[in-house]
Parts: structure tokens; sequence; C-alpha cells
């Protein structure tokens, strides 16, 4: 059970709640902290633009205390999202468990590139899983991170994968791991003369 903001038990706890937290409340939390990353904003930043204390923005996303209604209005105002949208967010907690038959693959056959989400995102949770598989001479280039400062594993599960970011360049043979945070543009290349495949773990902040 948590505190609301005026340091009381959140509204509607009841017997029950004293024996653990919300998990309700633990996914909003987490969907919060995730929706200030999209955005690429600090505390402060978003401080200023909802009108909430850093404090109480900061509490939240820790999930230590419920937010109120009137929180809640000011973030979706500044988010573009009604509340009911914000809510249905994080009402279905996440399957837990991803068959092989259900994960999503994506071909590209132009750049000889297979994408399988194998824990594909979830709103409140921050990580997943991907698998990339690259024919010899393939190349995948990416413009920009879909959110500054992402941090991603790359860990080459067959062949070998030359990973470029920004002017690093790193050549990752098989069983090799590469821990990055993503700020500007990245290229992956399989040299051949096999194919490579890897598992990407995606962070986000």
């Amino acid at each position: 059970m948590r505190e609301n903001e005026t340091g009381g038990n959140a509204p509607g706890a009841g017997p029950d709640a004293a024996s653990g937290s919300d998990p309700v409340d633990e996914l909003l939390a987490a969907r919060l902290a995730e929706l200030r990353g999209e955005h690429g904003w600090s505390l402060d930043e978003l401080a200023r633009r909802s009108g909430v204390s850093r404090s109480t923005l900061s509490r939240a996303e820790r999930g230590e205390i419920s937010p109120t209604a009137s929180t809640l209005g000011r973030l979706c105002a500044v988010y573009g999202r009604t509340m009911s949208q914000l809510l249905s967010e994080v009402e279905t907690e996440p399957a837990r468990l991803v068959r092989a038959a259900d994960q999503t693959v994506w071909k590209d056959t132009a750049s000889g590139f297979v994408r399988r989400s194998v824990s594909p995102p979830q709103a409140g949770l921050r990580a997943e899983v991907v698998e990339g598989t690259l024919r010899p001479g393939a190349d995948v280039s990416y413009e920009r991170p879909p959110v500054q400062g992402m941090e991603q594993h790359i860990w080459v599960l067959e062949g070998s994968v030359e990973f470029t970011s920004g002017r690093d360049l790193h050549t990752l043979n098989a069983g090799d791991c590469l821990r990055t945070r993503l700020w500007g543009p990245t290229r992956f290349r399989c040299p051949g003369p096999d194919p490579v495949r890897y598992a990407v773990v995606v962070v986000r902040p």
C-alpha cells in the first residue's frame, strides 16, 4: 500500500492492501517513468511543463506514492493523453511467457535482415529482447534511436557482426557482448562469410 500525495493511505486502500503493493500502482509508476524517458525530459523539465513538483514526480515514478487525480490530469495534459488512455495502458499485466510461435517476425528482404520480437515491449516494462539475423554482406543503418540514451546489449549467438555507433566501430564474434547507450546513428553489418545471428536487449531510460 502506498501513500497518496498528502501523506495518507491511497484512496480505496482496504485491509488487503496492507499485505503488499498494488500491481496497478507499480505498472502506473513504471509507465510514467517510461513516458518521461520517451520524451527525453529530465524531472526538472517535466516539473516545469506540468506544474507538479520535482519531488512528487520522482516519488510517483518510483512508486512511493499514488498520484492524485489532479496530478495525473496535469501529466496527461503534458503527454497528450486522456486519463482513461493512460490507465488503459497499465490495466493488463503483460504475458510472462511468450511462445516462439507467437513471436512477431519481420523480414527486410532488400537488406537481408530478419527481426524477431522475442519479448516485445509492454506498457509498464522497460526492457525487450530482439533477435536479429543478417545474411553475409547485409547492412542495416538507423539514423537515430527511438529514445535518446537508450541502453542496448548486443550479444552475438552465431557468426560475426560489425556494429558502428557514431564513429566507434566494434567487430563482435560469437559469444561477444557489447553494452552501450544510443545517442546518434548506428549501423549493423555482417562481414561474412556466414550469416550472423544476435540478440539485442533494449532497456529504455
